[in-house]
C-alpha cells in the first residue's frame, strides 16, 4: 500500500512538472508576441480620393501642421542611443512575395551584430504566395532579430497610411524605418546605420545613397514568380548607384527612419483621416509626402551601406492587363 502511494506521488510530481513546463513554455511564446495597437479607420467612400487631392493642392498648403498631429516631443527630451538598440523595420507586401524573399533574405544572410532588429511585414491572407514566404522565414531563427508578421485585411492593407500608423503607435524600438519590400538590406548595411544614430536625437533620417537595378520588366529573372519561398541572394553588379536630382533627395517612403519617440508621438498621419481611410484596391501613398509636411522636415541624409533597390515596371496598384496599366508601365519605362 505505502509502495502504491509513493508511485502515485511521483506519478503527480511528474504531471505537476510537465504542468509547470508546458506553461512557462507558453509563457514564454506569448511574451515574444507583438501587441499592435487597433488604430481608427474609416470604411471607403468615393469622395475620398477628391479630398486627398483637395489636401495637395489646397489645405496642406494654407493650414497649419500642428492642427493634423499631436506635439511633437522637443529634441531635448528624445531619447539618444549609446552602444546597442532596437531597431524595427516595416513594410508592407501585397503580390510582391518575389521581391519579399530578398528583402527578408537579405535579412538572414547579412545579421545585425550591433543593434536589435524586429523585422514587421504587413500582409492579407489572400495573398498566398506572400504568406507561403512569411510561413517559410517564421522558422528560420537568427540572432538580434525577431520577426514579426502582421495580418490585416484587404482594405486595412491597400491604405499604407493605416498599417504604418499601427506600427508607429504600438512601437517601442528606439527608431523605426518605413520602408517597401524591394529594398534590400545588404552586407553591413544594418550595422552601419547603427553607427550613423549614435548620439542622435533627429526626427527623420534617410540614406545618402542606394543602389537600383534598372527599369525591370515582369519576366526578368529577379521577379520571377515560380520559385518556392528560399533564402537567397542579389547579384550586387546588377546594381549602379542611383544619382538622386535634388527633388529627390529626400526621405521617400521606403526611406524614412524615423526616431521611436517621434513616431509614438504622432502616428503617421493619424488625424488625416483621408491616409486612415481602407481602400478596395491599392493606393499611391501620398501619405509618404503628408508625413514629411506634418514632421516639417524633408529628413537628414545618413552614411549607410549596402541599401539596395529592385526597381520595377509594375506597381502593385496597377490592375493587371488593364489599358490603364499598360500606359502607365509604358511611362515608367520612359523614365529608365
Amino acid at each position: 500500500m505505502a509502495r502504491l502511494s509513493s508511485l502515485r506521488s511521483v506519478r503527480l510530481a511528474v504531471m505537476l512538472s510537465n504542468m509547470v513546463s508546458f506553461y512557462q513554455n507558453r509563457f514564454l511564446f506569448l511574451a515574444y508576441l507583438f501587441i499592435m495597437i487597433e488604430t481608427k479607420t474609416f470604411s471607403p467612400n468615393g469622395c475620398n480620393s477628391f479630398a486627398i487631392q483637395a489636401y495637395r493642392l489646397v489645405f496642406g498648403r494654407i493650414l497649419p501642421q500642428s492642427l493634423f498631429r499631436d506635439k511633437i516631443p522637443a529634441e531635448v527630451d528624445r531619447k539618444a542611443v549609446k552602444g546597442r538598440f532596437d531597431l524595427e523595420i516595416v513594410s508592407h507586401c501585397w503580390g510582391y512575395a518575389n521581391m519579399l524573399t530578398y528583402q527578408l533574405s537579405s535579412f538572414v544572410n547579412y545579421p545585425p551584430t550591433k543593434l536589435n532588429l524586429t523585422v514587421t511585414v504587413f500582409y492579407a491572407e489572400e495573398d498566398t504566395k506572400t504568406k507561403a514566404t512569411l510561413d517559410f522565414f517564421s522558422q528560420i531563427t537568427m540572432p538580434n532579430i525577431t520577426w514579426n508578421f502582421h495580418p490585416l485585411s484587404k482594405g486595412k492593407l491597400f491604405r499604407r497610411g493605416i498599417g504604418r500608423n499601427m506600427a508607429a503607435r504600438s512601437t517601442e524600438a528606439d527608431w523605426i524605418w518605413f520602408t517597401d519590400c524591394d529594398i534590400i538590406f545588404h552586407e553591413n548595411c544594418l550595422d552601419s546605420l547603427a553607427d550613423s544614430l549614435q548620439g542622435e536625437k533627429g526626427s527623420l533620417f534617410f540614406p545618402k545613397e542606394e543602389k537600383i537595378t534598372e527599369m525591370l520588366k515582369d519576366d526578368d529573372p529577379l521577379l520571377s514568380n515560380d520559385a518556392q519561398p528560399q533564402v537567397i541572394d542579389i547579384e550586387t553588379e546588377n546594381f549602379s548607384l542611383y544619382e538622386r536630382g535634388k527633388s529627390r533627395d529626400k526621405a521617400r517612403g521606403p526611406f524614412q527612419i524615423v526616431h521611436g519617440d517621434v513616431a509614438r508621438a504622432i502616428g503617421y498621419c493619424e488625424k488625416l483621416s483621408i491616409f486612415q481611410t481602407e481602400s478596395d484596391r491599392w493606393r499611391k501613398t501620398y501619405e509618404d509626402t503628408a508625413f514629411r509636411w506634418l514632421l516639417g522636415t524633408d529628413g537628414e541624409p545618413k552614411h549607410i551601406d549596402g541599401v539596395f533597390h529592385i526597381h520595377h515596371v509594375t506597381k502593385g496598384r496597377y490592375t493587371e492587363n488593364s489599358r490603364l496599366s499598360k500606359v502607365r508601365s509604358n511611362i515608367r519605362l520612359s523614365q529608365k
